[in-house]
């Protein structure tokens, strides 16, 4: 019972983390923000640089707005499983830097990407994709959230165009 209250607190932390990270931050601030293009989509940027050398604390923000919806939920987890809710973090932290190894030239072995894709998880070559375009493959960690993320993108855009129109009409 122990080892499924661990992995069930670590999987639940993953999907609630994953879902408000990619709905109230990642795809509005495609639409409304800046900083996030400038630090993370640049196309010669690798993770290495934006994440570890660089000295720009745009970075650190971007980081933390990505990283709070997993670490929101922390004090009621803990409370439930604190080994799950630290190996969900573990997790967490694992495929952030996991997801941007592609832009060394690393290939997911096949037997991977296969098990990757059965389960729902972004791989560094789906995660790569949104870096070339950031109106596609989104979820930072599970593939499922792609689709509803990119209905958002557009209903976000839409919205955001009608008020640029309406200030237009009004001045």
């Amino acid at each position: 019972m122990l080892i499924i209250k661990i992995l069930l607190v670590a999987l639940v932390q993953l999907l609630l983390g994953d879902f408000l990270s990619t709905f109230v931050y990642h795809v509005p601030e495609h639409i409304f923000g800046k900083f996030h293009a400038i630090v993370h989509h640049s196309k010669n940027r690798s993770f290495i640089h934006y994440a570890v050398l660089t000295k720009n604390p745009l970075v650190l923000l971007d980081g933390f707005a990505g990283a709070f919806p997993y670490l929101m939920f922390v004090p009621w987890f803990w409370q439930i499983s604190p080994l799950g809710t630290i190996l969900g973090l573990v997790l967490g932290e694992f495929h952030v830097i996991w997801r941007h190894v592609s832009v060394m030239e690393w290939k997911t072995p096949e037997t991977l990407e296969r098990l990757c894709n059965f389960l729902c998880i972004t791989t560094p070559e789906k995660h790569w994709l949104h870096h070339q375009d950031a109106t596609v493959a989104y979820g930072d960690i599970f593939t499922f959230y792609d689709q509803p993320a990119q209905a958002w993108y557009r209903f976000l855009m839409s919205v955001k165009k009608k008020y640029k129109l309406s200030r237009q009409k009004s001045s």
